[in-house]
């Protein structure tokens, strides 16, 4: 009687157990229904523009159908956020503003390879050999100037050391903004640290990350930013603030925005699809219309095009090597 009794309850248990992996529910009738699919969803760290990835979430989901939470950071925000996460990941996409951090994590071990639809179309080496980092946008470094304060400027990164400029003078922090640091980086792995030490002697500041140091010379604190960030300056002056940029004749560096797959990411799959999207004409044109460089070789760039920015050659391996020690050593300086 007792193992008749056991058997039963087996039974039972087994029932619900499949009914349970059926999807179905039973409502307050006693009518069975069939259980709503969870809601997909990927998780995507991004950095600024704000505006941008806004625009670029919604698109996905638009046309995905996929629900995507995101966390907007500067890169080193969000390399700090990966480190806290690291025993437990949540990141499915990290995309940064820096390739040099992004070859970093390659390095690492933390990202896994994926090559996009559209791929083909991307600028030349904006791609690695591996397909785990995707330059889908690009943005480059320029020197920004206050109209109010310096009606003109056309000098070189070495001339601004001049000392009619002192105390005019601005930059990001390298160690917050990834755009900053790759040029820093790019510059002293070409000229070596001369210049750098002779902006510092004649009072450069470091306001802060590239929002606080744009803000800096929009409202005049200081008439002059070094290696600002290009988008930002295009969407002011497009608002009406009193500025203009340009690139100095010795050249700048084109910094590839990487966007990438984390190695342990929870939902590979639907990350792959944010990635297509990435490079899809929606989105190559919403990068575009926010002043950033497009990825692709096929869509115009709103700013200054890629073929007339006069440049320094990056040297990736070295630039990677030295980044966080030149980042340190000119916030030193600066202080």
């Amino acid at each position: 009687m007792k193992l008749k009794k056991l058997l039963s309850l087996v039974l039972s248990t087994s029932l619900c157990v499949s009914l349970a992996a059926c999807g179905t529910r039973t409502d307050t009738n006693g009518t069975e229904k069939q259980a709503a699919a969870p809601e997909q969803k990927i998780t995507v760290y991004m950095p600024s523009p704000a505006g941008l990835s806004d625009k670029l979430c919604q698109g996905f989901e638009k046309k995905a159908g996929i629900k995507v939470e995101k966390f907007q950071g500067t890169t080193g925000e969000i390399l700090a956020r990966l480190e806290a996460e690291k025993s437990n990941p949540v990141a499915d996409v990290v995309i940064l503003a820096s390739w040099s951090d992004g070859l970093s994590m390659k390095q690492k071990g933390e990202l896994q390879s994926y090559r996009p639809s559209q791929a083909d179309a991307l600028v030349n080496d904006w791609i690695d050999g591996d397909n785990q980092l995707v330059g889908y946008s690009a943005s480059a470094a320029g020197i920004i100037y206050n109209t109010n304060i310096t009606p003109e400027l056309n000098a070189d990164w070495d001339e601004l050391a001049n000392p009619r400029y002192r105390g005019m003078l601005a930059i990001p922090d390298p160690e917050k903004s990834g755009a900053c640091k790759d040029f820093l980086a790019g510059y002293v792995n070409k000229n070596g640290w001369n210049t750098f030490q002779a902006l510092a002697e004649n009072g450069m500041k470091i306001p802060g990350a590239n929002k606080a140091a744009m803000e800096a010379v929009t409202t005049g604190e200081v008439g002059i930013l070094v290696a600002g960030v290009d988008y930002n300056a295009y969407e002011a002056i497009k608002k009406g603030e009193p500025l203009a940029i340009y690139y100095p004749k010795s050249g700048t560096i084109i910094n590839p925005r990487p966007a990438m797959i984390m190695k342990n990411a929870p939902d590979t799959e639907n990350a792959k699809k944010f990635m297509d999207y990435l490079l899809s004409d929606e989105a190559q044109q919403l990068i575009a219309n926010a002043f950033l460089i497009p990825g692709r070789r096929d869509i115009k760039a709103k700013g200054t095009p890629l073929e007339s920015i006069p440049q320094i050659t990056p040297e990736w391996d070295n630039m990677m090597a030295i980044a966080a020690d030149t980042a340190k050593k000119l916030n030193n300086l600066c202080k």
